[in-house]
């Protein structure tokens, strides 16, 4: 990137999905067929005049859409395939829209590889250090012990994420959280300039999240 002329930044639904899986994709501990299932808050649809994002529309309201296909799964599948190229990942991607003015919270499931992470306890023990060690050098990616809201990062640049087993099926559970109009947009396309420019990455960025 410090040489590039032109950086993309991703969409914020491939923020928080690619985030959320990036560790366990790249360990080969899950299979490739992955369910997505992501909440967002109204202004990811930008402020066009829209009848479904209309305040008595949104309001106590909560609906899935582009089930036929979202714009954004395209990206997620060629990233996560990146990620391993072994692997051909099969994503099930299904957005929310959610009565709320931002944030994205993104759970994933995928059946975990037999053999590959302990049973019981030290499993979970595991994939939360694989989850601590992949991130250690990205300042504003950060793995917690509990599900986050997506109040947690509310006007800030960071990403929390939640990695978990369920015992009972064998699957992972990857939890993200991120605000889609910082760290789902702008604020990642700044951290994107700063290392263009040769500044400290996180110049301008480090402010924590108004909550509650």
């Amino acid at each position: 990137m410090k040489s590039a002329k032109l950086v993309a930044a991703p969409g914020c639904y491939p923020t928080g999905a690619i985030l959320a899986l990036a560790p366990a994709v790249k360990k080969g501990l899950i299979k490739p067929d992955i369910i997505i299932d992501s909440k967002s808050g109204i202004s990811g649809a930008g402020r066009s005049l829209n009848l479904t994002t209309h305040y008595a529309e949104a309001n106590e309201d909560t609906t899935a859409y582009a089930l036929g296909g979202h714009r954004h799964l395209p990206e997620i599948t060629q990233e996560l395939k990146l990620l391993n190229p072994g692997s051909l990942p099969s994503i099930t991607f299904i957005p929310h829209l959610t009565p709320m003015t931002r944030g994205i919270l993104t759970t994933a499931y995928a059946s975990l590889v037999k053999g590959k992470i302990a049973a019981g306890k030290k499993g979970e023990e595991e994939l939360l250090n694989l989850y601590i060690d992949f991130y250690k050098n990205e300042p504003f990616v950060k793995v917690v012990a509990a599900s986050p809201h997506t109040k947690h990062t509310w006007g800030s640049n960071y990403c929390y994420i939640h990695p978990a087993i369920d015992h009972r099926t064998n699957r992972l559970i990857a939890i993200s959280a991120i605000d889609n109009l910082v760290k789902g947009a702008a604020g990642q396309a700044v951290q994107d300039m700063n290392i263009m420019l040769g500044l400290p990455e996180t110049m301008g960025l480090e402010s924590l999240a108004v909550y509650p």
